[in-house]
This record gives C-alpha cells, sequence and structure tokens, in this order.
C-alpha cells in the first residue's frame, strides 16, 4: 500500500521540489504537477508529487493519517475515527470525496 503525505514546498530545482511535512524533508520529483512555489502543498507518494492540495486538504490528510497511525500503534485514538469508509459512503459522498 502506499500513503501519500502531504507536504509543502520550501524551494525548488528545475524539475524537484524541497518539502517538508510530517517531520521530514524530501526531494521530491514534480514531473506529474509541473511549476510549483515555495508556499505549495503537495501530495507525496514514494518521493513523487503526485497532486497539488490546498492547505485544507493537507490538514484534512494530516489528521487522517494521525489517525491510521494511532490506531496502529494501538493507542485507541482510531476507536472514532468521525467518518464513513468508502464502501458505506453513498453515490453522493463518494463524489464529494473524489472532489467532482
Amino acid at each position: 500500500m502506499c500513503i501519500g503525505i502531504p507536504m509543502q514546498v520550501t524551494g525548488t530545482e528545475p524539475g524537484h521540489a524541497l518539502c517538508e511535512g510530517r517531520g521530514e524533508r524530501r526531494r521530491v520529483n514534480t514531473a506529474l504537477v509541473g511549476d510549483v512555489a515555495a508556499g505549495d502543498w503537495l501530495l507525496v507518494f514514494l518521493g513523487d508529487a503526485r497532486e497539488r492540495i490546498d492547505a485544507e486538504r493537507a490538514a484534512e490528510v494530516n489528521a487522517t493519517l494521525d489517525l491510521v497511525f494511532g490506531a496502529m500503534q494501538g493507542d485507541g485514538a482510531g476507536a472514532d475515527a468521525g467518518f464513513e469508509l468508502p464502501s458505506r459512503m453513498s453515490a453522493e459522498q463518494l463524489r464529494q470525496l473524489a472532489g467532482h
């Protein structure tokens, strides 16, 4: 499984961005998202930026990742995640989740 990590651009190089997120720094390939600027938010998978996101979406993804990691550590934080699994969502909820 591949998990996207929200990262904020702190600097740029041709074809790459220097990013920070979730306590780490990475040099990220930006070929799939085009030119980026300091302050932009990217969803990063295995060192490649796959999607531009806004700060609100970055916060949502980070909160979800916190729940997942908490559940993996057995701290009970994920017991009431406050959301439905996609398999339990209506067609309209899935469209909203997908941004349509």
